[in-house]
């Protein structure tokens, strides 16, 4: 039985890989999960420079999902080299870092200091505050989607995954502007925009006022999104966004994506991701299914 996809002529042992900023760089959880049996970890954004993140709170629960506003909290590309890529390569894995930044100045820095290191793929969030145009995001303008894919392609020594944001009017048009700027495979969705208010304090529950909601909750939406996406462009699709079990994965797979990834539930379940992969392979055993490529796109 093979598990076994690729992306961009990256092998990965089977198509299950963490979300980035649920998982840190896989050494919190390397007691609870066996990272040898991933697909490929995802790490925390990593931008040019140390970010301090949003003021606290900035996590509130909701129901079927939670609320976070971190800001991409991170400690800089400098630390990230020498302590983060270190303890991932002692594992049987791919490593796919997350790039974030708020010019794309910022991007390409990180894209060029991580030319000769031994990462996989890049991750490039799109999610993040363009400061030269007032704060949008890259991911909200599909120009500027294509724009910030081609600069990091020029650059990039490794495939390039853009990260595409759901709080857009057509997820199909951005993808395509990011294909057409040279991206190799797209991955989605990220977090949807919410908002969560303390009836008794009558304050926001977050400080940022709103934050990214992730969980279960938002799964339909994803399914939905990566399914269109899947159809519009022809570059292999990683899909997120409130996979709990096997089965939410296989939605996804069935979708059209190539890979998932697991986010929200690393908090709930930490060994989520390996139970994630047996239980895809428990649902091919049932269905006598040899190869998960049979599945990808299958309802297409």
């Amino acid at each position: 039985m093979n598990l076994s996809v690729e992306m961009a002529g990256v092998a990965l042992k089977n198509p299950v890989m963490t979300a980035s900023g649920t998982f840190g760089s896989g050494e919190e959880y390397g007691e609870f999960v066996d990272l040898n049996r991933l697909g490929a970890v995802v790490t925390k954004g990593v931008a040019n420079v140390p970010w301090p993140g949003n003021p606290t709170p900035r996590i509130a629960e909701t129901y079927g999902g939670m609320l976070n506003a971190i800001g991409l909290q991170n400690p800089g590309i400098d630390v990230f080299v020498k302590r983060d890529i270190p303890f991932l390569k002692q594992f049987d894995t791919r490593v796919v870092v997350n790039v974030c930044g708020k010019t794309a100045e910022d991007y390409v820095e990180v894209v060029e200091r991580l030319a000769g290191e031994p990462v996989d793929m890049l991750e490039i969030n799109i999610s993040c505050p363009n400061v030269k145009e007032g704060g949008i995001a890259f991911g909200q303008s599909a120009k500027a989607a294509e724009a910030i894919t081609r600069a990091v392609k020029e650059k990039a020594k490794q495939p390039v995954i853009m990260k595409l944001s759901p709080n857009v009017t057509d997820i199909s048009e951005m993808a395509r502007a990011v294909e057409a700027g040279g991206a190799d495979a797209v991955s989605l969705i990220n977090t949807l925009t919410g908002m969560k208010i303390d009836i008794h304090r009558r304050a926001f529950a977050l400080a940022n006022k709103t934050g990214g909601l992730s969980g279960p909750a938002i799964k339909p939406v994803a399914v939905r999104m990566v399914y269109q996406v899947a159809q519009a462009v022809k570059i292999p699709v990683i899909g997120m966004g409130g996979i709990l079990t096997a089965e939410d994965a296989l939605e996804f797979i069935l979708a059209g994506a190539t890979a998932v990834s697991v986010g929200t539930a690393n908090f709930r379940n930490p060994n989520a991701t390996v139970e994630i992969v047996e239980g895809i392979r428990d649902y091919m055993e049932k269905y006598k299914i040899q190869d998960i490529r049979e599945l990808i796109g299958a309802v297409g």
